[in-house]
């Protein structure tokens, strides 16, 4: 089941993102969450805001440089992708993709490699509307509609 939830301002982003953070898989496991939109959509502040709820106290920097940004919590690896930069899909395992598997991933420009939609657990495509941002969530995979059934009602 999809859901579409009204983002008025970057509160309500912030509350999603602790939201999604609470029904990520516990332990370590793969979960690959895509997040697509276009430039200021918000999807590097929902990223931060899982981020954050899952305990990261320091900053959380875009990955729009780096390419991909690691973070360490407890029994669980998390890594915060941007695939702006990506010319080529052949390029992900230039980047180490496969050392990344067993890992939640947050892939944001998931459009650069196409494939990735094929094996995804959610898609979350952020749009502008009403003054505010909105969240088009779809699960892509039985863990991905367990995720969506589990998202607090805002």
């Amino acid at each position: 089941m999809t859901k579409d939830i009204e983002l008025p301002d970057v509160d309500a982003t912030e509350r999603l993102g602790e939201n999604l953070a609470r029904v990520l898989p516990a332990g370590p496991g793969n979960c690959l969450i895509l997040l697509q939109g276009e430039l200021g959509a918000g999807k590097s502040s929902l990223a931060r805001a899982m981020i954050r709820a899952l305990g990261h106290t320091g900053t959380v920097p875009s990955p729009t440089y780096t390419l991909i940004e690691p973070y360490q919590f407890d029994n669980r690896q998390l890594y915060h992708t941007d695939l702006y930069r990506i010319a080529d899909p052949e390029e992900l395992e230039y980047l180490g993709w496969s050392d990344l598997q067993g890992a939640i991933l947050l892939v944001e420009w998931p459009e650069r490699a196409p494939e990735l939609f094929q094996v995804a657990d959610l898609h979350i495509k952020m749009d502008f509307s009403n003054g505010g941002r909105k969240a088009h969530i779809v699960p892509l995979s039985p863990l991905g509609d367990s995720m969506v059934d589990a998202l607090a009602v805002f």
